[in-house]
């Protein structure tokens, strides 16, 4: 029996379905059509949102598998992988992709070892190899300095994570008719060595990830003490701040404000990035944003290929007129 299908690893919480699920469905679905297959989506958990499970078809899903059991309510890797195990033995699908979310870089590496196929991490693209069928996986590589496109030509199903924030969700087509299948899981498969005692929620401040505005500074601001002139802006934006790998391997700022392949991926509808460059690290983090302002004194940064707005100057001449700019129009509006 070949395989066949796309499948994608379809999150919830508390039997909600998260906003990953959605956005792997806009990718999951290119890849479905190109390979003229059905798109599932996989899920797993406890009571799950019947809304929830009919939403995915809407945006995209053919089919939904949804396999429930009160072990599965939170994520632990060896059920997880065991129930997902069962599933690909059993529909075999030749493509699987899941978001570089938690869950998803636990699971997705257990499960390829099992099923004795590869695996690559952390895609900014993924295509179909015309003629072959085989996924092109594509992430930067060497630090940042390439991008490789690794194929997995002799094993099924091919297997691959994208990082949160990196597309934008599916739209939702009300209406959209597909199968939702429940299924419960065998006991047998909910064994686990390790256990959930709890679940403190992250403190962090900053909220990137879910920022509708963001300014990011990079190493252009020359030195940490020169924040306290982006400050004001980020104030009158009502915006988080974000950096690049460069200002916080220099200390600037700490880790949570990264924004890039080795830290966060966002999506705001404003990015506006001061100084920075745009690295393919940094560029992989942020280039779905809706709309893109940056501010460099080189008129061949890498950032104006991405940018809607660009501002060829000296953030430090330029941010002082946008902060008395943007006083002025709050007195007026």
């Amino acid at each position: 029996m070949d395989n066949k299908g796309v499948w994608i690893l379809a999150e919830q919480s508390g039997g909600r379905i998260l906003r990953i699920s959605h956005e792997l469905l806009t990718r999951g679905r290119t890849l479905a059509d190109k390979r003229a297959a059905d798109l599932t989506a996989v899920v797993f958990g406890n009571n799950i949102n019947e809304g929830d499970l009919n939403e995915l078809i809407e945006r995209g899903a053919d089919r939904v598998l949804a396999m429930e059991a009160a072990g599965l309510e939170h994520f632990l890797p060896e059920p997880y992988s065991a129930c997902l195990m069962k599933l690909i033995g059993e529909y075999r699908p030749e493509i699987m992709i899941a978001g570089a979310t938690s869950a998803g870089r636990t699971l997705m590496p257990l499960v390829a070892v099992k099923a004795t196929t590869g695996l690559t991490a952390d895609c900014t693209g993924l295509d179909i190899e015309e003629g072959t069928g085989n996924l092109l996986q594509t992430r930067p590589a060497i630090g940042g300095n390439i991008m490789a496109t690794i194929k997995t030509p002799r094993h099924r199903p091919q297997m691959a994570t994208v990082r949160p924030h990196s597309t934008k969700p599916a739209i939702r087509a009300p209406g959209r008719k597909g199968q939702v299948v429940r299924l419960k899981a065998d006991p047998s498969l909910l064994a686990s060595r390790v256990k959930r005692v709890d679940f403190v929620k992250s403190a962090e401040e900053h909220g990137l990830a879910d920022a509708d505005v963001i300014v990011a500074v990079g190493r252009g601001i020359k030195k940490g003490e020169n924040l306290k002139v982006v400050q004001p802006l980020v104030s009158a934006m009502d915006a988080a701040l974000g950096a690049s790998r460069d200002v916080v391997d220099r200390g600037w700022l700490s880790y949570p404000h990264q924004i890039g392949l080795s830290g966060k991926t966002v999506s705001p509808k404003l990015y506006f990035a001061l100084g920075v460059s745009g690295s393919i690290q940094h560029l992989a983090g942020m280039q779905t944003s809706e709309t893109v302002v940056a501010v460099n004194t080189d008129p061949e940064a890498q950032i104006f290929r991405v940018a809607d707005v660009g501002i060829v100057g000296n953030l430090f001449d330029v941010v002082p007129v946008l902060i008395e700019k943007l006083k002025q129009a709050k007195k007026t509006g």
